[in-house]
């Protein structure tokens, strides 16, 4: 199928290859279908484009890049509905938001990760109702360190 992105352009994208949220996404529930690209070979960001809509597209990382102690648990719920059998392997993502202005300032919503069932190709954004920030620094620089960096 074909797949138009406001910022990759056409892709081809094939069935094998499209993740279904079946609830959709938080704020987006009327688009249930995505595919995962990569951001850059080299960087483990991960682009979450909508093949429904062009225009909409999430930065997504896995939490154990930045914060190996994550730890979720998947309700009963969530598990009937992307289908998991016991031998299904799942990952976990979260969504970015990077401000324009301050790339350096990018966060990550531990509140509200992705749950993908990688045999159904189904996934389901959780809401935690722990104590877990929506806006987690992945990069926490402070003045006092910055300045020694640069310090000659």
């Amino acid at each position: 199928m074909k797949c138009q992105s406001t910022r990759f352009g056409t892709l081809d994208v094939n069935d094998e290859s499209l993740l279904v949220f079946p609830s959709g996404i938080l704020g987006f529930p009327d688009w249930t279908k995505y595919v995962m690209l990569d951001h850059d070979t080299d960087a483990p960001f991960k682009w979450l484009q909508c093949v429904e809509e062009p225009q909409l597209a999430f930065v997504i990382l896995d939490p154990a890049y930045f914060k190996p102690d994550y730890r979720i648990t998947v309700t009963t719920d969530a598990l009937i509905e992307i289908q998991k059998k016991d031998d299904d392997e799942l990952s976990v993502a979260t969504i970015l938001t990077i401000p324009s202005d301050d790339p350096s300032a990018v966060t990550a919503n531990l509140r509200g990760p992705l749950v993908m069932n990688h045999r159904t190709r189904l996934c389901k954004q959780l809401v935690l109702s722990e104590d877990l920030p929506t806006r987690y620094p992945l990069f926490t620089f402070s003045a006092q360190s910055h300045a020694s960096a640069v310090a000659v």
